[in-house]
């Protein structure tokens, strides 16, 4: 708190109050000394970050420019035009992206939910993971480390973007980070009139009530025209 950090200070008291439960589960320890600290940073409020029209043109006219990191670029395009997490593309093999198919299945190991799904791939995704693939030379990894081993941690997409922003700014772009990419692809398709629960299922939101009991179908057919009609609005923007 004292570093102004409070959503930190919440999480950190939270993860605080989890451990003395566990202890006091396991007989480690007789009580839980945070049990009193509530929220020490107060009610968070949601962000609401969506990049503008006029942002993305500016981004997707030079990304590379934008960003000075080509794999930082190509990812960051990818989950512009998906909508998906930075943990879920951070994470991801190569295995487990069909070229032919053009989808990328997230599984659920690698889902914030716990379930994963598939995500349909317009043909402008496509080229940005080709273009990863050329850059991960042969590693098993779509973003791997240094040496090819391992995938490379999302925390590293993260720092990348946050030694951006001046240039982003300098162009005219306020700050963002990668999360309010998701919110602006989910945002985007609700402006090209595509049906909520639909455009739910393109970010793998959990559905509530009984839908999200009983209802298994993929939806992959209609994922794919709601991605590849806000592919088409970005292209627009990318080349007015």
């Amino acid at each position: 708190m004292d570093r102004g950090a409070p959503v930190l200070a919440n999480r950190t008291a939270a993860v605080l109050s989890q451990l003395f439960r566990f202890g006091i589960q396991r007989r480690i320890v007789e009580q839980n000394p945070v049990q009193l600290l509530m929220r020490p940073g107060g009610r968070e409020k949601p962000r609401e970050r969506v990049l503008t029209d006029d942002e993305l043109r500016v981004f997707l006219a030079d990304p590379i420019g934008c960003t000075r990191y080509p794999k930082l670029a190509y990812a960051m395009t990818i989950l512009l035009l998906t909508g998906q997490r930075r943990g879920e593309l951070a994470r991801a093999k190569w295995s487990e992206i069909d070229f032919d198919e053009k989808t990328w299945t997230i599984p659920d190991e690698n889902s914030k939910t716990g379930r994963g799904h598939v995500v349909p791939l317009a043909d402008w995704a496509v080229q940005e993971f080709q273009a990863l693939k050329r850059l991960a030379d042969g590693s098993r990894w779509v973003l791997p480390t240094e040496d090819g081993d391992n995938a490379a941690s999302p925390a590293l997409l993260t720092r990348g973007l946050a030694r951006c922003l001046s240039r982003f700014k300098a162009r005219g772009v306020s700050e963002f980070n990668l999360h309010d990419l998701r919110r602006t692809c989910r945002t985007g398709l609700a402006a090209l009139k595509i049906e909520p629960h639909i455009a739910e299922r393109v970010l793998n939101h959990t559905q509530p009530g009984v839908a999200g009991v009983y209802d298994r179908h993929t939806y992959l057919d209609e994922k794919r025209a709601a991605l590849e009609k806000w592919a088409t609005h970005l292209r627009g923007l990318s080349h007015p």
